[in-house]
């Protein structure tokens, strides 16, 4: 995002001017805008880096919010387990992963949600600290995907949403659109294109599966079977609700 308002700065369209110590930029029409590292738009968090840390951290943060307001539901032993994981799919998870389908997310981040959903998970299946069962079998009780899953799947989901749009559409203009001027030393940032690169290499997709909507969708299930099979050696520990096997 600095890069993108510099070269605005550089065109001429804005004019950057300091008062009492803050930077803005002059618009024109005797409006400025200030400039800040970080701000939030419609509920998720935009980075002048341009990496997702700050929109994860932010998500989870109000996962955990809205987690606590309903802990005497999802707790509650009087509710059927699978009620309590369709309630925690609506308001909890989407909350966490609002706005994660364009997110270029590090490792690092998708670890971040895990480990929040796995204490998450535990407490809702009113697991004790002595006990150690295998993650996944908490999520067959609670009827519920992988969370790295359904942030995959959201991301595919977008991906080809995009691709369908006409060619001179605005959004799918961004995914190709490079930013002008030097980059700066060291390995490029993370970009959500090589994200979504990456899931389509490993859900062995391209471009012309996208055309075929019934041919996409039965491809991204098949993903979800796939992860299910391998997701049986994951351990969660109670203790520090992070992975100990997988």
């Amino acid at each position: 995002m600095s890069k993108v308002a510099k070269s605005f700065i550089n065109s001429g369209y804005l004019n950057p001017v300091t008062s009492a110590g803050r930077t803005s930029v002059d618009i024109g029409a005797s409006a400025k805008l200030e400039l800040v590292d970080k701000f939030c738009y419609l509920g998720d968090m935009l980075s002048m880096d341009g990496d997702a840390d700050a929109a994860v951290e932010a998500r989870i943060r109000i996962g955990w919010n809205k987690f606590r307001r309903l802990v005497p539901l999802l707790a509650n032993k009087d509710v059927s387990l699978v009620m309590r994981g369709r309630l925690y799919s609506s308001c909890v998870r989407s909350s966490m992963l609002h706005g994660s389908e364009t997110w270029p997310v590090r490792k690092e981040s998708v670890v971040a949600l895990q480990q929040a959903e796995m204490r998450m998970v535990w407490w809702m299946c009113g697991i004790k600290l002595k006990d150690r069962l295998p993650i996944k079998e908490l999520r067959e009780r609670l009827c519920i995907d992988h969370i790295a899953l359904v942030l995959q799947q959201n991301r595919l989901r977008w991906y080809v949403h995009v691709l369908r749009k006409e060619g001179d559409d605005w959004v799918k203009k961004c995914i190709a659109y490079e930013v002008e001027g030097p980059r700066p030393r060291g390995r490029p940032k993370r970009t959500w294109r090589e994200v979504v690169k990456e899931d389509c290499q490993v859900c062995k997709m391209n471009r012309e599966d996208a055309i075929d909507h019934c041919k996409w969708r039965k491809m991204i299930k098949d993903v979800r079977l796939l992860s299910d099979d391998q997701d049986g050696c994951e351990w969660v520990s109670v203790s520090s609700g992070t992975s100990l096997l997988g």
